[in-house]
């Protein structure tokens, strides 16, 4: 359904009963609520959530930004490395707002919050920024942001700015878009759950069948590398925190993990082996039992 969130017209899901304890899933980069399988998603709702999840602005479903244009990338890249101003066509915390205005529609006062990737980082804001909304954080294959965290290596991000083979014609291209997000997957998913490759390729021929917007994957990039300041108000976070990580995560290495979990006052980390930077489904059990854990702690605060 569509809802106006923030002044935003967003596309928003919700599966379980009205009683459930209220999830907001919040996505990565350029990444679509389907991105939230429906597998794991049942897992949740059989453990008492009402569980929310969404399009970004931008991105799937929700109302595109395409009269902000495309960013200049290679410009936005150096004045980051240089520590320069960088301003984006949208902030990281705007799309936080959005987030809010997502309970604001639905009604709902208070949620749990679990976001994965750039997820993670507008999941952060909600929690020291619409504290009062958050009743527990689950951070997943995330990063604070500093500086001082290591990068993901040259292979990663050679696979993160490369693009589509040209084609001829439009199933020649919708093949090719299929063939690079195959390729990206194989660097940065989850080493230790390697998915059917039939099943991959099916997977990611929905998401492209349902939206591909790859300028506005490009500004949410932009977005996410003008969010400087994250790291120094995490100590405000006052929501029992979980901190999930995949120890083979080649995107975002695992020092990243360690550094949210520091930051965070009393945050719990949980490092995974073999999960890279992906939901494969064998962990979709493990991963519906933590969120579940620490939103249970956050009834007995």
């Amino acid at each position: 359904m569509q809802l106006s969130c923030n002044g935003v017209r967003l596309e928003v899901e919700v599966h379980g009963p009205d009683h459930g304890e209220p999830l907001l899933m919040i996505m990565g980069l350029g990444m679509q609520l389907i991105a939230w399988p429906d597998g794991l998603v049942e897992q949740l709702v059989a453990q008492g959530f009402r569980v929310i999840r969404f399009d970004n602005r931008d991105i799937g479903l929700s109302q595109a930004f395409d009269q902000l244009g495309k960013p200049n990338i290679p410009l936005a890249a150096l004045l980051h490395a240089l520590r320069l101003p960088l301003k984006a066509p949208y902030q990281i915390a705007d799309l936080a707002r959005d987030a809010v205005g997502v309970l604001d529609a639905l009604g709902i006062a208070q949620a749990h919050v679990c976001g994965a990737s750039m997820g993670g980082m507008i999941a952060q804001h909600l929690g020291f920024a619409h504290a009062a909304r958050v009743k527990s954080l689950t951070l997943m294959m995330t990063t604070s942001g500093h500086r001082s965290l290591p990068k993901e290596s040259l292979k990663v991000r050679r696979a993160l700015l490369s693009r589509p083979r040209p084609a001829e014609t439009p199933a020649q291209r919708f093949d090719n878009i299929i063939d690079h997000y195959v390729s990206l997957y194989g660097v940065i998913g989850s080493p230790g759950y390697r998915p059917e490759p039939h099943a991959l390729r099916e997977r990611i021929a929905r998401g492209v069948k349902r939206s591909f917007r790859p300028q506005a994957v490009a500004r949410q990039l932009v977005a996410i590398a003008a969010d400087t300041h994250r790291a120094e108000r995490l100590p405000r976070i006052k929501a029992p925190t979980l901190v999930l990580h995949g120890a083979d995560d080649a995107l975002i290495p695992v020092p990243a993990a360690h550094d949210l979990a520091r930051r965070i006052p009393g945050a719990r980390l949980e490092i995974i082996p073999g999960w890279g930077h992906d939901l494969p489904e064998p962990l979709w059990p493990r991963l519906a039992h933590e969120i579940a854990a620490i939103a249970a702690s956050a009834g007995r605060a």
